[in-house]
């Protein structure tokens, strides 16, 4: 969408703000886009807060902010009545912001979990009389684990913490509790009454597959969708943490055998398909693994033409390399060729043929092919458990690292005696 909040206004800035970044200066295309933003939510049209999300929101990024945050929340409150679920919204798009960009501070990581008790505590408790785009709904749930899991990567390595950093971490040890991040994720499950609806949609009783969650009778998307959503963030979670029968325990309402919500969002549909098959992978349910990873692959091979200018596209490139290597494992393990479409057989021989080939040999140089396509491939774990601040050295990302190699050597010694028997 081409209007003035997208104009660059990087010569104005820097003549007011010559010696770097000011969180009070507010360019005036800034002023506009937070202008328009709140008048469009306020009227609930989803089509112009998804363009201004999509990418007017990424246009002013890469013009004015590509190494410095967004203006404060208290800079642009004034334009926008000072309006507190608004705030909490801009808030939410600022930190990740400076997350993408940026390297966040400690207090930073503690005041963005603070802001995303806020705000969910006001979708749980409050009256949100809004609607929102999928994208965006999709992207809160999303980076509210992924802050979850790069905190607890930050405060495992305790190598390089100063003191003051330490004694933060202390203070506010409830920030990104996993505890506390469950439960807001079940919380939003529940308190949405998702599962009913999807259970009440299987009998003609509801409409929110059709209507891809909205709300057309002038009510609210964003409980019901951020519920719908969280199914997916527990799935990741339970995943992050080795409780993979959990995780798709979590994912249960939603059958993804069928397009739903979770598909009308590029980023949801493979997140959601990568840790299905992922957990099903380490659950060694191969079959089940290579059939959804053939599906998204082969969705991904027709479709990734449309996404190239999606602030997504380099993260669909990466899920897509490491779902090829899941599936190389899979059938390496579990030889399933005809579960394969021809177009994905060709790409994968491509990528990882001869591999594949040396992986069949059950040696120690297998083993080592398994383990470079695991690692490359697996997400990145964490010890959701604070360290102990008196002894630094423990590695503690280390430790999970070996637990994991060892559920793959078990994986791999069982497909190994499989193979004995059945020939």
């Amino acid at each position: 969408m081409a209007s003035s909040y997208d104009h660059e206004d990087v010569q104005s800035q820097s003549q007011v703000d010559p010696q770097g970044y000011d969180p009070n200066y507010v360019p005036d295309s800034v002023r506009t886009f937070v202008v328009h933003l709140y008048r469009h939510i306020r009227e609930k049209n989803v089509y112009e807060i998804h363009q201004m999300y999509e990418s007017s929101f990424q246009t002013l990024s890469d013009r004015l902010f590509k190494e410095t945050p967004w203006p404060s929340v208290d800079a642009v409150a004034h334009h926008v009545d000072n309006d507190h679920v608004f705030c909490l919204l801009y808030r939410e798009m600022w930190y990740r912001h400076l997350y993408a960009r940026l390297s966040p501070t400690a207090k930073q990581r503690i005041d963005s979990w603070d802001n995303y008790c806020s705000l969910f505590q006001v979708v749980l408790h409050g009256v949100v009389n809004m609607q929102l785009p999928n994208q965006w709904l999709w992207d809160m749930v999303d980076e509210f684990v992924y802050q979850f899991q790069s905190f607890c990567q930050y405060r495992a390595k305790m190598k390089n913490k100063t003191e003051q950093e330490i004694a933060l971490l202390r203070q506010y040890d409830q920030a990104w509790n996993v505890y506390g991040v469950l439960n807001f994720l079940q919380a939003l499950v529940e308190k949405s009454m998702i599962i009913q609806i999807l259970e009440q949609e299987k009998e003609g009783l509801e409409q929110f597959t059709a209507t891809d969650g909205y709300d057309y009778n002038g009510g609210s998307n964003v409980l019901k969708v951020l519920g719908y959503f969280s199914m997916v963030g527990l799935l990741r979670v339970h995943c992050l943490l080795g409780d993979y029968h959990t995780g798709l325990k979590c994912l249960l309402p939603i059958d993804i055998s069928q397009p739903g919500v979770y598909t009308s969002v590029i980023g949801s549909h493979i997140t959601t398909i990568y840790h299905f098959g992922f957990a099903n992978l380490m659950l060694r349910r191969y079959v089940e693994a290579i059939r959804e990873f053939n599906k998204i692959l082969l969705y991904i091979y027709k479709t990734k033409q449309f996404h190239q200018k999606s602030p997504q596209y380099e993260q669909i490139l990466k899920k897509n390399e490491q779902m090829y290597a899941l599936l190389a494992i899979c059938l390496s393990l579990c030889p399933q060729e005809q579960l394969v479409e021809e177009t994905v057989q060709s790409q994968l021989k491509e990528k990882y043929g001869e591999k594949m080939n040396r992986m069949q040999r059950y040696d120690d140089e297998a083993f080592a092919l398994y383990d470079e396509l695991f690692s490359y491939a697996c997400p990145k774990f964490i010890t959701p458990s604070a360290p102990v601040y008196e002894e630094p050295l423990v590695n503690y990302n280390q430790v999970y690292a070996s637990h994991i190699t060892f559920v793959l050597a078990i994986t791999w010694i069982t497909s190994i005696n499989w193979s004995v028997l059945t020939n």
